[in-house]
């Protein structure tokens, strides 16, 4: 019995013969286009090619369907490969490949034909997106996506194809139940004594001299969910948060945002302009509104910790190397009897 899909009521239904063929922007994107991670392949889309060079890296290839103005696509990459632990499996186990069921460009298929992205895609029987087709070394659909997998499913997903379990005959429903993924909370967090809204950092912090640290979040992220309900929570961590300004963005909304140096922008325009991938993402700015570090994806208590003290003591001015900085740290705790655990 195939795996249920948990949002399968909000995937696409699209009839193929029906929809309107994609007028071509030359040296733009089509309106609607939601750009995959810069770490997917750049592909000649020659998939047994594709094939063969993953296998020889120890990978396999990931197909991903997709097309202009799919929210739920958006949805896909914002909040399943915007989780740093989902994208770090994807890139370990996977060359991922992004295809246009509406294209035009030229694809060689798994059987050696010559067709084009529209005609592969109906091929495949691709009756929604997003479709994500996991596949083997001999090009056989070792798992199919139909639509939107929540985050905490999609992972699984991904390691069920990467780590090769079907090669012991272990079906993914099984494997699924024996993980016992966390399921993100779905809120947004919000932290007593953080800015609140609106949200107005330039005028809020006229006379700062604290430094101010935005926290970049979302509300389907288990990593914001483990930040705030651990290890913000931790004595030593709340102490050192103390000493900042700090809010919660949420880094794909329309919210309105005044930034640090006095600009109106939208949520979503301010974290695409710091280039913000991952959530949770910490972004530290001296009490001037510069920005002088920050911290992408889900991190441990440790690193956290660690990251506040660099900015918050002005170790950064003299230390340019935050590793540099935790390994002083480390080693400092350590002649004092503390034994220090990086992944707790």
């Amino acid at each position: 019995m195939r795996w249920l899909i948990v949002f399968c009521c909000l995937m696409l239904p699209l009839a193929a013969d029906s929809a309107p063929e994609e007028a071509e922007l030359p040296g733009l994107e089509n309106p609607g286009y939601h750009p995959p991670p810069d770490w997917f392949k750049v592909s000649f889309l020659d998939i047994r090619e594709d094939i063969a060079e993953a296998a020889s890296g120890g990978k396999r290839v990931l197909l991903y369907f997709y097309q202009d103005g799919c929210p739920y696509c958006a949805k896909l990459l914002r909040e399943g490969f915007g989780d740093p632990r989902i994208a770090e499996t994807a890139r370990a186990g996977f060359d991922a490949i992004a295809i246009n069921i509406w294209g035009d460009r030229d694809v060689v298929g798994i059987d050696g034909e010559q067709t084009t992205e529209k005609d592969f895609a109906r091929s495949l029987g691709v009756q929604y997106t997003p479709t994500l087709l996991l596949l083997d070394e001999d090009g056989r659909v070792v798992l199919r996506i139909d639509g939107l997998y929540p985050p905490h499913q999609l992972h699984q997903a991904l390691r069920y194809v990467a780590e090769r379990r079907e090669q012991a005959g272990e079906t993914f429903r099984d494997f699924y139940r024996r993980q016992k993924p966390r399921i993100a909370g779905g809120v947004l967090h919000q932290e007593p004594g953080f800015l609140g809204e609106p949200i107005r950092l330039a005028e809020q912090r006229r006379s700062a001299w604290r430094p101010l640290v935005v926290l970049f979040e979302q509300p389907v992220c288990t990593g914001c969910d483990e930040l705030h309900d651990d290890i913000l929570r931790r004595p030593g961590v709340a102490t050192s948060l103390s000493a900042f300004d700090a809010v919660i963005i949420d880094a794909w909304s329309e919210q309105p945002v005044q930034t640090p140096d006095g600009r109106d922008l939208r949520a979503r325009e301010w974290a695409d302009e710091l280039g913000i991938g991952y959530t949770p993402s910490l972004v530290f700015f001296d009490a001037d509104g510069t920005e002088v570090f920050r911290t992408d994806g889900a991190l441990k208590a440790f690193h956290v910790h660690g990251a506040l003290d660099y900015v918050a003591t002005g170790a950064y001015r003299h230390q340019p190397s935050f590793q540099r900085f935790l390994q002083a740290r480390t080693a400092a705790l350590e002649a004092r009897g503390i034994n220090v655990e990086l992944m707790d």
